[in-house]
């Protein structure tokens, strides 16, 4: 059984989960908007990716014997400064959500709550994931100055992506 105050660090977890999936989407009708289909798809593959997050959240809470309570959602921005400016925040972004799982990780160990810091385990690794491959794309935007025919290129790799959730997840 979740600890109230596990519960409500999860609960909190699932709102920033859900508001990342928001935030890729906004980023992705932005990305759509300056005629890159591409990052376009890259970002809504990763509000998918952000939303099975959500859920995994959502259906651990109640796996442990507590109550999944939804919380309002701020509005993400809108605007960006081109495809350099949306991948560097996007960065910023995973690095506050890696600082959120470790928070709860500490958390879980401070509660003795190993289930979840087991549980944590894989969000953990998946965090390291993230930023590397958002900072490999930053450092390749930056290397075409965001711009010309290395941008389409890399918005037509952008566009194969698809989302596959996790089989062992």
């Amino acid at each position: 059984m979740l600890s109230k105050t596990m519960e409500q660090a999860f609960n909190d977890q699932v709102k920033w989960e859900l508001y990342s999936s928001y935030l890729y989407l906004s980023m992705s009708s932005y990305c759509n908007e300056l005629g890159l289909a591409g990052f376009a798809n890259w970002m809504r593959m990763q509000a998918q990716e952000e939303l099975f997050h959500a859920m995994k959240i959502y259906d651990y809470i109640m796996e442990r014997g507590g109550r999944a309570i939804m919380q309002a959602i701020d509005a993400p921005p809108s605007e960006w400064d081109g495809s350099l400016d949306v991948f560097q925040k996007v960065y910023e972004h995973e690095q506050h959500v890696t600082s959120l799982i470790h928070d709860l990780a500490n958390l879980a160990q401070d509660e003795r709550d190993h289930a979840s810091a087991i549980f944590l385990q894989w969000f953990i690794s998946e965090q390291v994931e993230e930023e590397a491959t958002v900072s490999d794309l930053v450092s390749k935007l930056r290397l075409i100055n965001g711009e010309g025919q290395g941008l389409l290129m890399l918005d037509k790799e952008l566009g194969a992506r698809v989302f596959t959730p996790p089989a062992n997840a």
